[in-house]
């Protein structure tokens, strides 16, 4: 079992920047892939970015040259820097985790990013 705590939402005007944390309970050297996925209300939550255990990233088209996903193996966690938030950034961010040989999925509880024009 894992259990994943994010933090560092909050508001912020367009142009800002937030750094999101996921800590994990367990040692994510043994979790495959860890993300950052976002929802807004009455819409289907989407991918933003990933890191897997060897270090390699991936981003949404979207966040693409402004968010930046990375790792502190020695704490755990997974962060995401924003930067050049937009109002279209505004949702629900929820750390992901990917585990195991039959993939196991977990997911955090989620924290509200809001950014105003």
């Amino acid at each position: 079992q894992v259990q994943l705590v994010e933090s560092g939402g909050g508001l912020v005007q367009a142009g800002g920047s937030l750094r999101l944390s996921c800590a994990a309970s367990v040692n994510i050297f043994s979790i495959n892939v860890m993300g950052w996925y976002r929802q807004i209300p009455g819409k289907q939550r989407e991918f933003v970015a990933t890191i897997t255990s060897g270090g390699s990233t991936n981003y949404a088209d979207s966040v693409k040259g402004r968010f930046t996903i990375s790792r502190d193996n020695a704490k755990n966690t997974v962060y995401l820097q924003m930067n050049g938030l937009k109002p279209e950034d505004t949702a629900v961010y929820y750390c992901n985790a990917v585990r195991g040989v039959v993939l196991y999925v977990y997911w955090g509880q989620g924290t509200q990013v809001t950014v105003s024009s």
